[in-house]
């Protein structure tokens, strides 16, 4: 009980990122009915079947994680089937290069668009990114959002990911805002960079490019 009481937005609608993009918080008599149905969680409300996901009860559920990734990954696909071999995909923050030379791309600064923090360098691989200054409204609100207590990263501002596939990458760079990479790395093969709310910046020792401010290796 004294979670919920500390945590009491579970849902990011009621943060205002809702359907209608209100960026308007729910107001306490919505938050208060929200919370009496209680937060859903994937051992009790959720089915996994496979590859299917069966639902207890009515749900939500946000594929924002990877969905943009997905689709740099459907249209690469669609190029290779036309006989493209050498192309980049971009999305706006995630992007998928194959064929040819290497691209260097740079790592934008989460709180200054001006600058980045260092340099990816990509090739036949997918590069995804992720900050908390995309998509943020009020004071300290934004999309990345931790399921587990219903509120807004805070230690991690920024990640990038570099995998084979663009819906892995992007995936992994939300991921990260929560969870330690050696943990994903048991699973899945991918390199990044992340950044702190206090300027350091981490770099795992397989990342192809280079850092510009005072970082660490993983």
């Amino acid at each position: 009980m004294e979670r919920k009481e500390h945590h009491p937005w579970r849902k990011i609608g009621l943060l205002g990122y809702d359907p209608a993009y209100s960026l308007t918080p729910a107001c306490d008599a919505v938050r208060t009915e929200e919370r009496a149905r209680g937060r859903a969680t994937w051992a009790a409300d959720i089915i996994r079947d496979g590859t299917t996901l069966l639902t207890r009860r009515p749900l939500v559920i946000d594929v924002g994680a990877a969905g943009k990734g997905y689709l740099v990954d459907i249209v690469s696909a669609i190029l290779r089937e036309a006989g493209v071999a050498r192309f980049v995909v971009d999305a706006g923050g995630d992007l998928r290069q194959s064929g040819g030379p290497a691209i260097r791309v740079g790592l934008e600064h989460p709180f200054d668009p001006r600058l980045v923090i260092g340099v990816s360098n990509v090739k036949d691989r997918a590069l995804c990114a992720s900050a908390v200054t995309r998509r943020a409204w009020g004071d300290g609100l934004h999309h990345v959002l931790d399921a587990r207590t219903g509120v807004p990263a805070r230690e991690v501002v920024a990640t990038w990911v570099v995998a084979d596939d663009a819906a892995l990458a992007d995936g992994l760079a939300t991921a990260l805002f929560f969870t330690g990479a050696y943990r994903l790395a048991q699973t899945f093969r991918f390199a990044y960079v992340r950044m702190f709310a206090d300027g350091r910046a981490e770099i795992s020792h397989n990342f192809d490019g280079e850092l510009f401010v005072r970082g660490c290796a993983r």
